[in-house]
């Protein structure tokens, strides 16, 4: 018998690998598949989990020494490749100049101690240190008696970073439980901190990630790093979530007559400035700078409507979509993380994507998810050091959004003009730079949509 053990961390996680053909392709394959999920199990469809067994996670609360390792390795993981200008903001975000708690100290210390010991062996020292914090953890102990119960042959992680699933991996290993991860996001390696730990093999998106991970994490067996494109956009090619456009307008409250320009929001803490680009646009309407258009504005699932609600009583052109990712549970350490998609939501976002004209978004990955459908993209970016504003312009120099934005498949606006004349442009050509699109989406997916689960699912049963 052949078990696999698959490891959801969030709704982001449930969106990607089970709401795709993912879980069916592993049930398919696998005499037993088996979900550790940081999810409650209601949320699991009954069907699926008459396939599968099924085990919710604990709800991790890191302790002081944990937390101080971690720290360590992490910052240490900066420090060695602050050259690349992601990793360099985020190491310098992380220092404290006054110091008004404890936890303040420890991070002076720990940022004194990494200025001198950073070095790939320093780093591993102190993920050793961290998972050997964990004995004394009930947590840790409880994972260790429910691996050994399970008896997995492979644990797949299915997000490389979240530091609440340590303790499980710290088991697994103990344990000798062979271990894989998928690195998440196109902007993980090169702009973030290091892995919660060392994995057996990695799935990646591209040839690009792949040479990003072996830099990053140079003992790591090249062998062992599988390009298969990323579930993230499957649901695109997958019929069950098609809608026509009458059906969408029809729920949204659009014109079918006229063009859409589809606004895609980030969260608060990197797309600070949303609002004011929402704001800008449907006064450029107003004041007829561009045609009549249904103009549609998509929240982040991460959080709620507060930052738009001045907006939304000052500006009636606009038309509202607020994710329908529902809060399963509030006390959790790490509540954004508990929010899952349903599938009408995936169903209005893939018609949105499909049936809107041009998309403009602040450097995010949506940028991706509309070219995968043809469409012009325009990053606003009006933000630097000396305007005042949030400086949203940081994000062209991270290593993963450069690349895009060389390849000249996406408009960068920095002012009034430029933005109304990109997106009369976009409206009235939108095939312009059709083939600068299509070779970045080379670059970043490194292949097809269509499969990508089944892809994933026979490079983990080969591994196992």
């Amino acid at each position: 018998m052949k078990k696999i053990g698959l490891v959801i961390a969030d709704g982001v996680g449930y969106r990607n690998f089970i709401m795709s053909e993912f879980i069916h392709e592993l049930i398919n394959r696998y005499d037993e598949v088996i979900i550790y999920s940081g999810l409650i199990k209601e949320v699991y469809d009954q069907g699926l989990l008459e396939k599968v067994s099924f085990y919710e996670l604990d709800i991790y609360k890191e302790s002081i020494v944990s937390w101080f390792f971690r720290k360590l390795k992490e910052v240490a993981h900066m420090r060695k490749h602050i050259s690349f200008f992601g990793i360099k903001t985020s190491f310098n975000n992380g220092k404290v100049s006054k110091i008004k708690s404890k936890r303040h100290f420890l991070i002076k210390i720990i940022y004194a101690i990494t200025n001198i010991f950073y070095s790939e062996a320093s780093i591993k020292f102190y993920e050793k240190r961290q998972f050997k914090s964990f004995k004394n953890e009930n947590i840790y102990k409880k994972y260790l008696t429910t691996l050994t119960k399970t008896n997995p042959d492979s644990l797949f992680f299915t997000h490389q970073r979240p530091y609440n699933l340590a303790p499980l991996l710290a088991a697994s290993k103990v344990l000798n439980i062979k271990t894989s991860s998928f690195i998440f996001s196109w902007d993980n390696l090169a702009s973030k901190g290091r892995m919660l730990g060392e994995f057996d093999g990695y799935m990646v998106w591209s040839d690009l990630m792949k040479k990003e991970l072996l830099h990053f994490y140079p003992n790591t067996i090249e062998e062992n790093v599988h390009v298969v494109g990323t579930p993230q956009f499957e649901p695109y090619v997958m019929e069950k979530y098609d809608v026509s456009k009458e059906e969408l307008f029809k729920s949204l409250g659009l014109d079918l007559s006229k063009k859409t320009v589809y606004y895609s929001c980030g969260d608060v803490s990197t797309s600070q400035l949303d609002p004011f680009y929402i704001e800008k646009i449907a006064r450029f309407i107003v004041n007829k700078n561009i045609i009549d258009v249904n103009f549609v504005v998509r929240t982040s699932p991460a959080e709620d409507e507060s930052r738009f609600i001045e907006i939304k009583k000052k500006y009636h052109n606009i038309v509202w979509n607020f994710p329908n990712w529902e809060l399963t549970r509030t006390n959790h350490t790490e509540t954004w993380s508990q929010r899952v998609p349903s599938v009408d939501d995936i169903i209005t976002l893939k018609g949105l994507l499909k049936y809107s004209d041009v998309n403009i978004n602040m450097c995010s990955t949506m940028s991706l998810d509309i070219m995968l459908f043809d469409k012009p993209v325009i990053n606003a970016v009006y933000g630097n050091k000396e305007n005042g504003l949030y400086n949203d312009q940081k994000y062209l120099n991270y290593v993963h959004f450069d690349k895009v934005v060389k390849s000249k498949a996406v408009t960068i606006v920095k002012k009034d003009s430029d933005f109304i004349k990109a997106i009369n442009n976009s409206l009235s050509n939108p095939t312009e730079f059709q083939k600068e699109r299509a070779n970045i989406l080379d670059i970043q997916i490194g292949a097809p949509l269509k499969g990508t689960s089944k892809r994933m699912a026979e490079t983990l049963f080969e591994w196992s």
